[in-house]
């Protein structure tokens, strides 16, 4: 069976690195690009054509609500936001990037704070399996 592609956005390159450790523990997944923000991650997109995105909310030059918007207006894809911003208490966030065509929101992994990070890495790992199954369709820019 082919690997699942993902693709990191995020400005974090401690973020990216834990990510990358989490997911490359699963065989069934493959980290195929990884990008600063969304505008770096919106060309990888359409070079790497990867299964699953998983970006960040809040970066540099373009952020991860406006790069969902543009990512399933182009090449709708599914999107999982990793992000401080999707707590359970960020009702509006996790709104706006549902409705601008996430699949899923998943609040950042807290290690530095003594999170578990097993249960963390494993909670990421089939969010993704899951989302690789997905069929999304496009959102057109309003």
């Amino acid at each position: 069976m082919a690997k699942i592609k993902v693709l990191l956005v995020e400005d974090s390159a401690v973020a990216i690195n834990i990510y990358e450790k989490m997911l490359s523990s699963s065989s069934h997944i493959e980290v195929v690009g990884k990008a600063k923000d969304g505008k770096e991650g919106l060309a990888l997109v359409a070079k790497l054509n990867p299964d699953v995105i998983c970006t960040d909310l809040q970066m540099p030059e373009m952020d991860g609500l406006e790069f969902t918007k543009q990512v399933m207006a182009k090449y709708p894809t599914p999107i999982l936001v990793l992000s401080n911003a999707v707590q359970k208490s960020d009702i509006d966030n996790i709104y706006e990037v549902m409705k601008a065509g996430a699949v899923d929101v998943m609040a950042k992994p807290q290690t530095a704070l003594g999170g578990n990070s097993d249960s963390m890495q494993n909670e990421l790992i089939v969010k993704i399996r899951v989302l690789a199954n997905k069929e999304v369709t496009a959102i057109p820019l309003s």
